[in-house]
C-alpha cells in the first residue's frame, strides 16, 4: 500500500502550492489538486464453475491509490494550456476480471502495486466567444475562472479522457466523489477510444449556442485491446463521437437531455467469425485467432439529468451498441440502462455531505454470448460456459464531509449475475473510499 509519509508530503505540497497560484474570479493560472484512496472487499459468494476470467469466490480485497495535480494557464486570449501529472497504484479484485460493471471506477488509473507516474492529460482548449450574453466558468481542476460568452465555439487537442468531454452528467460522472460502479459512472455501452488507463490523443469540438450545445470528436484507439500503447493513426484508426445537448427547466429546476452516437474504427475480432473457426477446428473459441482487418462499431446512448429541488437530483442512462465486434477500449457491455439519485444532506442537518442509490442493468449481444457459452473468453469476462441473464448491480453510498477538504465515502454494491453468468453470484462488496480536492 502507499507509504503514508509519501502521501502526506504530496498532500501538503500540493496545498501550498494550490493556495499560492490560486485566484478567485479571473485567473490566468491555477493549480488544483485531487488525492483518491478506495478500499474495497468482497464477500464470499456461490459459482456453480468458474473460468479463467471469472470472479474469484472467494472473500477478496482490493485497493486504489490516484493523486493528480492540474496545472493550467492562458498562454494568449481564449486559449487555455493544462498539465496533469497523475500518480497511481492499486490491487484489483480478481485481477480485474469476472465483472462487466466493474465496482471502483478508479482501478482503471492503477498499474499495480507499485506506485507509478504518469502524465494523465497535457492539452491545449481555445475558446472563440460568438456573443449571446456571458456567464461565469468557476475555478476547477482543468478549468480557469473567468466569464466566457454562452454562444462559443470551443476547440480542444491533445491527450486527455474522451470521458472529459462526453457523456458526462451531473449527478454520475466522476468514480471520486460519486457513484463508482464503471457502468453507471458512464454509459457501459460507450467503448470509447482510451488506453488502458482511460486516457487517449485527439481532438474535440464543441459549438454552445444558449440552451444548446453540439459537439464532435476523434481520438486514437489502442494497439491492442485495452493495453496502453496506443494507434497514432488517427486517420485509419480511430473513435469517433458525436452528441448534441439541451438544457430545460422544469418546475424552476434544471435539467439537461444528450443524444450520443459513436463509431469506432479499428482491427478488431468479430464473435462470429471466432465461432465459425472454431465448429470447422473442433476447436474453443478464441478471438485473437481472428484479430485482422479492420473493422466498424457503433452505438447510440440517451443521458439525462434533473434537479428535482436544491438538495435532490435525479438522472439516467441508456445506451446500446452492436455488440457484433470485441469490446477494445472500455468494459463488455453491449446494452445498457442505468438511473439513480443524489440526495444532499441538508434535510438532516449535513447540508454538505451527499447520499446516493443508482442500479444498472447491463446486456450482451446474441453473437457475444454465444462466444463466452461456447468458452470463449472476452479480456475481462469468460467463465468457460454460460447460463445467461442479464449482469444486475444495484450501488448506494453516503459521502460524509469530514473536514472542508476532505470526504469520507461508504459504499455498497449488489451484484447479481456476475459476468452476465445466472450460475453464479450474488455478489456482494462494501468499500471505503477517502477523497481530497482542492
Amino acid at each position: 500500500m502507499p507509504s503514508f509519509d509519501i502521501r502526506v508530503l504530496l498532500l501538503s505540497g500540493a496545498l501550498a502550492l494550490a493556495t499560492t497560484y490560486s485566484h478567485a474570479d479571473t485567473e490566468e493560472y491555477n493549480l488544483k489538486f485531487q488525492s483518491t484512496y478506495v478500499w474495497q472487499v468482497k464477500d464470499a459468494f456461490p459459482a456453480a464453475y468458474s473460468g479463467a476470467n471469472s470472479l474469484i469466490t472467494a472473500h477478496e480485497k482490493s485497493y486504489s491509490f490516484t493523486t493528480t495535480a492540474a496545472f493550467g494557464f492562458r498562454p494568449w486570449a481564449g486559449g487555455e494550456i493544462y498539465f496533469n501529472p497523475e500518480l497511481s497504484q492499486g490491487v484489483p479484485l480478481s485481477n480485474l476480471t469476472g465483472l462487466a460493471g466493474f465496482t471502483n471506477g478508479e482501478m482503471a488509473r492503477t498499474s499495480g502495486p507499485r506506485l507509478a507516474l504518469y502524465k494523465a492529460r497535457l492539452f491545449l482548449r481555445q475558446t472563440w466567444g460568438l456573443g449571446g450574453g456571458s456567464e461565469q466558468q468557476d475555478s476547477d481542476m482543468n478549468q480557469l475562472a473567468g466569464m466566457v460568452d454562452k454562444r462559443r465555439v470551443v476547440w480542444t487537442i491533445g491527450n486527455l479522457a474522451v470521458s472529459d468531454i462526453f457523456d458526462n452528467n451531473a449527478y454520475s460522472h466522476d468514480p471520486r466523489t460519486q457513484f463508482m460502479n464503471w457502468s453507471i459512472m458512464n454509459q457501459g455501452s460507450y467503448d470509447y477510444a482510451a488506453d488502458a488507463r482511460g486516457y487517449s490523443w485527439g481532438t474535440a469540438v464543441e459549438w454552445y449556442r444558449d440552451n444548446w450545445a453540439l459537439r464532435a470528436g476523434r481520438f486514437i484507439q489502442p494497439n491492442q485491446p485495452n493495453q496502453t500503447s496506443l494507434d497514432s493513426a488517427i486517420f485509419t484508426h480511430f473513435g469517433d463521437q458525436i452528441e448534441i445537448e439541451h438544457g430545460h427547466v422544469i418546475a424552476n429546476q434544471p435539467g439537461k437531455i444528450r443524444v450520443l452516437a459513436f463509431r469506432n474504427r479499428a482491427i478488431m475480432a468479430r464473435y462470429d467469425d471466432a465461432l465459425n473457426l472454431a465448429a470447422a477446428t473442433s476447436t474453443t473459441p478464441e478471438l485473437s485467432a481472428v484479430r485482422h482487418g479492420e473493422q466498424i462499431k457503433y452505438g447510440f446512448g440517451l443521458n439525462a439529468e434533473q434537479s428535482i429541488s436544491d438538495n435532490i437530483g435525479v438522472f439516467a442512462r441508456a445506451g446500446w451498441g452492436d455488440g457484433q465486434t470485441e469490446t477494445y477500449a472500455f468494459t463488455e457491455i453491449d446494452q445498457s440502462v442505468s438511473a439513480g439519485t443524489l440526495l444532499k444532506g441538508a434535510a438532516w442537518g449535513r447540508a454538505q455531505d451527499t447520499l446516493g442509490i443508482a442500479f444498472a442493468r447491463n446486456e450482451l449481444s446474441k453473437a457475444h454470448r454465444d462466444y463466452l457459452a461456447a468458452g470463449g473468453l472476452g479480456f475481462f469476462i469468460g467463465d468457460g460456459a454460460l447460463n445467461y441473464q442479464p449482469e444486475l448491480i444495484l450501488e448506494s453510498f453516503y459521502s460524509w464531509q469530514v473536514a472542508k477538504l476532505l470526504s469520507l465515502t461508504a459504499d455498497w454494491q449488489h451484484i447479481r449475475n456476475p459476468a452476465y453468468n445466472a450460475d453464479r453470484g450474488p455478489v456482494d462488496m462494501v468499500a471505503l473510499r477517502l477523497h481530497t480536492e482542492f
